[in-house]
């Protein structure tokens, strides 16, 4: 682009008042009523009609530290880009070492430093891919309000890399459980899953880095990727390009999606907003590539060539636990209580992105919705009932029975009972019976002991005795040893010969 004539003029109009006339910069610079550092460019460029770039920076009080800068930036060069320090922990490295320059000196030295040994190339290799090949997955961090607090969310990023087809999903961690639910409700979005998967080098997934792009993946990652049979394809360290798509999209979802600050009450409700603008951006956003279309009808050509799914993966971190004389186990800093059976024994936690099951010799003793924060309890107490056999004492102060949300009829033949002297072990009797009647049976035993104004333990067990049909007795055949010749009949006639004396009498 050739330059602007006038600027051409005003430089022109700068030198000849500077070389021929003699005027000097300040009277320049007065008389055009243009800037004095206008003036030194254009004085020291000598060309016209070029945009000025100084030749010579100069650094003063950058001088001796020089050589002490130099040495850091080739010590760093040898190290990965991430571990290598920036231009702000130089200048405060020497600053402690007495500098007492601006921060722009070491700025451009180190600028020019880096970009004169190839440490600042922006050259990337453009990538294709062809329909149902890859998919891409990263994870970023935002900051939402959740029921008037603030928090921090770990969101899952899944997005195909043809369509440019996205997935989101907020988790309050990025653990491994999470990876496995995040891909589970991907795919099930996508209606399939593709024949590759491209990630970065995360801990979730690798568990060591060999050269090129040989990894140990861990067994747990392994497992979904053979269920899904999908490729994994990890990317080189510090080369984000190689995922590019995903990368670029966490910038943007963050202004398309989460500014200004996203509020709700639940996390499930902030899903369900994401699932929706999942839906909404690639109704609405052009295709990058494929101008013509949207992303969505781009989806619809890859949907067909995606592996179809058959089902859904059993994602879960599994570890064990011993379970505490009080019925409790320990699991991510939170206790939840477990089937008092099994106090003093080790039991397995399976941890699921919303839930946690406890196993003992495979069978399910204990499941629970999953808590997130520290230091909180959850007491079932269904899982303390069979101690009230031994002490039924405990049914009036024990943790779990508090707050113990009963059937109304069995809450008020409850506390009717425990009002009375030695009341605890006739509620606690009642109660227990609720693993042998169920639950149905004992409130409508209840409910007739309220009506007929008979709370008791006596009445309340004869009528579910009523309630509860036993099943008849199997029919046995008698052997013939046992059978009788002559069978006796049964003659009513003695006996109706009796009350007709009687009667008469």
């Amino acid at each position: 682009m050739s330059p602007n004539p006038l600027i051409m003029e005003s430089e022109a109009k700068i030198r000849r008042l500077y070389e021929v006339k003699g005027h000097d910069i300040k009277q320049i610079a007065r008389d055009l009523n243009i800037s004095k550092n206008t003036v030194k460019r254009v004085i020291r460029s000598g060309k016209a009609g070029k945009k000025y770039k100084r030749e010579n920076q100069h650094r003063p009080k950058l001088g001796d530290f020089t050589e002490t800068l130099l040495k850091c930036l080739v010590s760093d060069h040898k190290l990965r880009r991430k571990d290598r320090r920036s231009a702000m922990r130089y200048y405060t490295e020497l600053s402690d070492l007495g500098y007492s320059g601006a921060y722009d000196s070491i700025q451009r030295f180190v600028k020019d430093w880096r970009q004169t040994n190839g440490e600042c190339s922006s050259a990337f290799i453009p990538l294709s891919f062809e329909p149902g090949e890859a998919y891409q997955f990263d994870w970023s961090t935002e900051y939402v309000q959740i029921a008037g607090i603030t928090c921090k969310v770990k969101v899952a990023h899944l997005k195909l890399s043809y369509s440019r087809k996205f997935f989101l999903k907020a988790y309050m961690r990025e653990t491994q459980e999470m990876l496995f639910d995040a891909h589970d409700n991907a795919f099930s979005f996508f209606e399939g899953s593709t024949r590759r998967g491209i990630y970065d080098n995360m801990k979730t997934a690798v568990d060591s880095i060999f050269i090129g792009k040989k990894r140990n993946y861990n067994d747990g990652f392994l497992s979904i990727m053979d269920h899904y049979l999908i490729e994994p394809t990890a990317c080189t360290p510090a080369a984000g390009w190689e995922k590019g798509q995903v990368e670029k999209q966490v910038f943007n979802i963050r202004d398309w999606v989460f500014l200004p600050k996203v509020k709700v009450k639940t996390l499930d409700e902030l899903n369900h907003y994401l699932l929706e603008k999942c839906h909404s951006i690639a109704k609405e956003r052009q295709h990058p590539e494929f101008k013509e279309k949207t992303i969505e009808e781009c989806y619809q050509e890859e949907r067909v060539h995606l592996v179809p799914l058959t089902a859904t993966f059993d994602g879960y971190v599994e570890k064990s636990h011993k379970v505490s004389s009080t019925c409790l186990i320990s699991f991510d800093r939170n206790k939840y209580s477990v089937d008092c059976a099994y106090a003093n024994q080790v039991a397995s936690v399976r941890s699921y992105a919303s839930k946690i099951i406890v196993v003992a010799k495979d069978d399910e003793i204990a499941s629970h919705e999953r808590l997130f924060g520290r230091d909180k309890t959850v007491l079932c107490p269904w899982h303390y009932l069979p101690l009230l056999e031994r002490k039924p004492g405990a049914l009036r102060n024990g943790a779990p029975f508090k707050n113990w949300e009963l059937p109304a009829a069995i809450a008020k033949v409850k506390n009717t009972l425990m009002a009375k002297e030695g009341g605890d072990r006739e509620s606690a009797e009642i109660l227990l019976a609720m693993n042998e009647f169920g639950i149905e049976v004992v409130t409508v035993a209840c409910e007739l002991a309220i009506s007929d104004s008979a709370i008791n333990r006596d009445y309340i067990f004869n009528v579910m005795s009523r309630l509860t049909e036993s099943e008849p007795p199997e029919e046995i055949e008698t052997p013939d040893s046992l059978k009788l010749r002559d069978e006796p009949k049964a003659n009513c006639s003695k006996y109706d010969a009796l009350l007709q004396e009687l009667t008469i009498c």
